[in-house]
């Protein structure tokens, strides 16, 4: 009884923490900013690229194996399983898809997991970082908002509080270094599709061109399509499941196969602990499926998997996701 009520007591002192803890620093503003612009503008040259100068079929499979390593590494590592719980695993594949996630070059997993735990707690109310609603409803307000939610939150100064919103993976020596090497694995991101482009090819060119699309146009499309999740999916979508008051996450099927199912987000909002965010028929959810193949291999546990039992409930009233599920 005395360790149930320290932890109630604990929990009262974190929920009263503030929600900003500091100030980024001007360098990981000036940083954040090369992170964003340098990928985008491949991406805007990627077309006009593709069209008339260097995409082979092995920048084809460099590109596409590392979008799906490192965009699984966000959806199933950084956000399902540590930010949300919804399994439990060994610690060699706990680190595998740390790493994986800090390979998409989204920010350390620490401050990712503190981020998106603090927008689950103010979903589009005061609080939320990415609220695309932050500007009001009319026309200019929701455009503005829109970018706001897309990219601008990032490039505020206000950090959000890890104590208060990730205070577990703080305590985890791994997630800590893992955190602390975010800079590496960006930079190893980068350099191993030029890498793998050199040893295929043989060529100075290969890995010019691997570097172009398996690095540069990789990060900066993971990037646009994990970004609207923050945006689109507050926006524009069906919201056949009630989320709590306030919060306008809708599901956006066009978003469905690049997201790996991230964009069943009114699945996500109504239900945030499952393991499977298309819950309804039909929505294809591809980190749902991993997850699947993870608990199969003995190698991810106590999955929660939603049942109709718990839909029904959704439909209804506030969730409740259980472990074990079929």
């Amino acid at each position: 009884m005395e360790s149930t009520g320290a932890g109630v007591v604990d929990r009262e002192r974190l929920s009263a923490a503030p929600i900003i803890d500091g100030r980024k620093s001007v360098a990981a503003v000036v940083a954040l900013w090369v992170f964003v612009l340098v990928p985008f503008a491949a991406l805007t040259a990627a077309v006009p690229a593709a069209w008339g100068w260097g995409l082979s079929w092995t920048d084809v499979t460099i590109a596409a194996s590392t979008y799906v390593l490192t965009g699984l590494g966000v959806t199933v590592g950084y956000h399902r399983y540590l930010t949300h719980g919804a399994f439990k695993s060994s610690r060699w594949l706990r680190i595998g898809l740390a790493v994986a996630g800090s390979l998409a070059v989204q920010g350390p997993v620490i401050q990712w997991v503190a981020d998106h735990r603090r927008h689950h707690a103010f979903a589009d109310r005061d609080g939320d970082p990415h609220s695309p609603w932050r500007y009001g409803h009319s026309v200019r307000g929701l455009a503005k908002g829109l970018l706001f939610a897309h990219v601008g939150w990032m490039f505020e100064r206000d950090r959000t509080n890890r104590r208060r919103f990730a205070k577990d993976l703080l305590a985890d020596t791994d997630m800590g270094r893992v955190d602390r090497l975010f800079v590496p694995l960006a930079v190893a991101s980068l350099l191993l599709p030029p890498a793998v482009g050199l040893l295929a090819t043989g060529a100075w060119r290969g890995a010019l061109t691997a570097f172009f699309w398996g690095a540069l146009v990789r990060i900066a499309l993971l990037h646009h399509v994990t970004w609207a999740i923050n945006s689109v999916c507050h926006v524009f979508g069906e919201r056949p499941l009630k989320t709590r008051n306030g919060d306008r996450a809708a599901n956006f099927w066009p978003l469905a196969i690049l997201s790996f199912g991230e964009s069943w987000h009114n699945g996500h909002h109504a239900d945030p602990t499952c393991a499977r965010h298309g819950v309804l028929p039909g929505q294809i959810d591809i980190s749902a499926r991993l997850i699947r193949l993870l608990e199969r291999l003995g190698w991810a546990r106590d999955v929660r998997w939603p049942t109709p039992a718990r839909l029904a409930a959704r439909r209804a009233a506030r969730p409740v996701c259980s472990r074990n599920a079929p």
